[in-house]
């Protein structure tokens, strides 16, 4: 057929009327029926998975993702998404939109970020061209039309959720050219994003949604247009809480003209936006010219999507409603999650065989859970369910302790339905489920339901776990001299009481002594389970709605106490201890691989993550996960969380000079390998030039194995300070015992650029640099040289832009 897309926008902007036209401007855009045009709406969430638009296919986190270093794997996953969030747009297209909001593409420059589980890696190079695969799987493969269009999120300088509107992240030239504007730039580049999202934060002083980067660098990387949208609320910042502007007319104005396209503000209601707009207008703030602009932009994207094309056009418009969670996008899922898993340590006690009796002990061990953005869970299989069945003997528990609660004479009870009450007879049990930082949940032992507050403040026990914007289920015990504690709820920030009736309530204003009396020691429990089986898989992490998560960052890297103190009675009652860590972020777990056997690491899963275990824990599959950021051995080789210099901080795994208790690029095989026949295809390059690099790897072990080859360059001499060590290339590798297979990498020399504000551009300069290949970006096996000749010139755009599709 013959595509007008890029003619027909200017048309329909000649025939929308400038009432129309300021509809369009807000996240919920009404139709304009006259001209054809339906509904639309900006913002359904797919990071990995369709989210908040009931049940859909769940997969590993995008941090779980990343540790595949397989785009191919990602870029499938991107695809099956995309078609989920086609097939939920068929079925209900007022509230579906094909607007999607990922990939995030924030460098995961601190691993206390509470967001650390939405993005992919420390390295910014990497995160590009991960997300670009995801990116492209969401898009689609037609040459013209979209299967959905991918957001970039957030522009820019965004790693904190500790006063996130009100911070403003300081980038020195250097670290905004070399550090955070690379991942932005990969996916649009590539044709692979066409949208953006603004974030909260003030980037130098500014706020980051009246940015010049935004019109100044992100539009200029994309052969096609590129939309801007509007984080939730932010655009109100402006004039609220950063207090940039005088007013609201001021700020929205401000951000149209600064290049921001489509405003999230007020839910669904538009009517605000709209007035501040033609307020605006009206003022002289800005030009119908400026509208115009912004709704050109909007419709482009529009009319890749389809909206305008008569039946039969669309070539995604038929995606039928049974792809969702079909029988192929579960076992992508299930692939996802074993190709995700990363084994840390392993003394020959992994793999495990079939004929053993496994205790499967902790807080995560019989449960899946899922973060904000995760999709509704069609079905979960936890780590016990996975191991079910395929070894001789499972048994499982918590690990938790069973606590009843009194005040006075009085035992706290639960009527079904109701809330907590005081009353003389049986107590109630609960299980105390430590969440870190003193931090716990806790589960009634009669329905299995979690205690909250409801909206009148009243404690009940009938939530299925700590989870919402605002988490209601979490609470401090703080004890007392005299024996009793208090119980602080979090969310209120108020202390549990009780009300006339004898109901336990937040809203009370007293506070209320409790007694709180222990019935089941659960670490010792759990002990007792590990010393009669074989081995024990002791399952850890966080919870993703509790201590890091959208609006909190973690305060340290430490492990919850009591989590730690259950490992510690599992490993001293069975040393055949497994350490599963299921996490958002990495932990600094320093006992655990001074004292352990075996050590894995694996985002959450989603619904397939049990199944992903136990492939890998009995050696159906080799681990062929590897990290994608450091894991520190202390929160003191950290800087503070609002220095986004990690050049002068010497931060991640670029600059840091300490050593990691894990480094960039680690994960361990059960397979050995071999690396020998270093080659590199010239021994000097002009700055713009390809140099190939190979190397032999052979499998020396006896079982077959993946291995993930990293290339590395370090710059020998310089005029700035250079990175210890930066990725340049990878590859995935499966090998049969005693075979070799040569690998081919490639090093793209218009990527050692860094930024010279002398002359304001990327610069290459005459220097050798050394080619280092490993397994991560610590254990190197062999090194090479290549001198490359720069002359100190400016790279081109076109090289700034090489290796973007790849």
């Amino acid at each position: 057929m013959t595509d007008h897309t890029h003619h027909r926008p200017d048309d329909l902007l000649a025939r929308l009327t400038l009432p129309e036209k300021l509809g369009l401007l807000h996240q919920w855009q009404a139709p304009v029926p006259r001209l054809g045009l339906p509904a639309f709406r900006t913002g359904t969430e797919a990071l990995h998975g369709v989210a908040w638009l009931g049940e859909a296919t769940v997969f590993p986190q995008a941090l779980g993702l990343a540790a595949s270093w397989n785009p191919q794997l990602i870029r499938a996953v991107g695809a099956a998404v995309g078609d989920e969030v086609r097939a939920k747009h068929r079925a209900d297209p007022q509230r579906v939109g094909l607007n999607v909001w990922a990939p995030v593409v924030n460098p995961l420059r601190d691993p206390r970020w509470g967001r650390n589980e939405e993005g992919w890696s420390e390295d910014p190079w990497l995160t590009g061209r991960l997300a670009t695969a995801y990116a492209f799987g969401l898009r689609g493969e037609h040459p013209t039309r979209l299967r959905t269009a991918p957001t970039l999120k957030h522009f820019l300088g965004y790693n904190n959720e500790t006063d996130r509107a009100v911070t403003s992240s300081n980038l020195p030239p250097r670290v905004l050219h070399e550090y955070e504007l690379p991942a932005f730039r990969a996916p649009l580049a590539a044709g692979a994003a066409v949208a953006v999202m603004a974030s909260y934060n003030l980037v130098d002083g500014v706020p980051a949604h009246l940015s010049p980067l935004i019109d100044g660098e992100l539009r200029g990387w994309a052969d096609d247009e590129v939309m801007v949208v509007g984080d939730a609320g932010a655009v109100g910042n402006i004039a609220g809480v950063q207090r940039h502007l005088p007013d609201h007319v001021a700020g929205f104005a401000a951000a149209l003209r600064a290049g921001v396209d489509s405003f999230t503000e007020d839910d669904e209601d538009p009517g605000p936006t709209v007035e501040r707009l033609t307020e605006a207008l009206a003022r002289g703030l800005i030009g119908e010219s400026d509208v115009d602009r912004a709704v050109r932009r909007i419709l482009s994207v529009r009319l890749r999507l389809g909206d305008l094309d008569p039946p039969g056009h669309d070539p995604y418009a038929d995606v039928p409603a049974d792809v969702v969670n079909c029988p192929a996008h579960r076992e992508l899922a299930r692939e996802a999650a074993r190709q995700s898993i990363v084994l840390l340590g392993n003394d020959g006690l992994l793999p495990l065989s079939a004929d053993l009796r496994v205790a499967v002990l902790g807080p995560l061990a019989d449960t899946v859970l899922t973060d904000w953005y995760s999709g509704t869970l069609p079905y979960a299989v936890s780590a016990y369910d996975g191991l079910l069945g395929r070894v001789r003997e499972v048994t499982t528990h918590a690990g938790a302790d069973r606590i009843t609660l009194r005040v006075e004479h009085r035992a706290v009870r639960l009527a079904d339905g109701g809330p907590l009450t005081l009353a003389d007879a049986a107590p109630a049990e609960f299980d105390v489920v430590d969440w870190g930082d003193g931090v716990v949940a806790l589960r009634a032992v009669h329905n299995g339901r979690y205690v909250g507050a409801d909206d009148s403040g009243a404690l009940v026990a009938d939530r299925p776990g700590p989870g919402g914007w605002v988490v209601r289920e979490t609470f401090r015990l703080h004890h007392r001299p005299d024996g009793t504690a208090l119980l602080h709820h979090l969310a209120t920030g108020r202390h549990v009481g009780v009300d006339p009736y004898g109901h336990l309530s937040v809203a009370t204003g007293d506070a209320a002594a409790f007694t709180v009396e222990l019935h089941v020691d659960g670490a010792a429990e759990a002990a007792a389970l590990a010393a009669a089986a074989d081995v024990a898989v002791v399952v850890l992490g966080n919870h993703p709605m509790v201590n890091g998560r959208e609006t909190e960052d973690r305060v340290d890297l430490a492990l919850p106490a009591g989590q730690l103190g259950l490992l510690r009675a599992v490993h001293a009652a069975n040393p055949r201890t497994v350490l599963v860590v299921t996490s958002s972020y990495p932990y600094a777990a320093g006992w655990a691989r001074e004292h352990l056997p075996a050590a894995l690491w694996s985002a959450h899963g989603g619904q397939e993550h049990g199944n992903a275990l136990a492939d890998v824990l009995l050696g159906a599959e080799d681990p062929g996960g590897r990290l994608t950021q450091t894991w520190y051995a202390d929160t003191a080789e950290l800087p503070d969380l609002l220095d986004y210099d990690v050049i002068d901080a010497d931060a991640t795994y670029l600059y840091h000079r300490g050593e990691p208790l894990y480094p960039f690029g680690h994960g361990l095989s059960y397979a050995e390998f071999d690396y020998a026949g270093l080659r590199l295809s010239t021994a000097t390059a002009q700055a713009g030039e390809e140099v190939e690099v190979s190397v032999e790897v052979t499998n020396t072990g006896r079982r077959p194995g993946t291995e993930v080859v990293q290339l590395y360059t370090r710059q020998r001499r310089s005029r700035v300070k250079q990175p210890l060590r930066q990725l340049r290339d990878f590859a995935r590798v499966t090998l049969e015992p005693g075979c070799t297979a040569r690998v081919t990498l490639r090093l793209r020399t218009a990527e050692l650029a860094w930024w010279d504000e002398t002359r304001a551009a990327m610069v290459v300069e005459d220097a050798t640099h050394s080619v280092l290949v490993g397994r991560s970006a610590r254990d190197v096996r062999l090194v090479g040289a290549v001198a490359v000749t720069g002359g100190g010139e400016a790279t081109t755009p076109a090289a700034r832009r090489s290796g973007a599709a790849r």
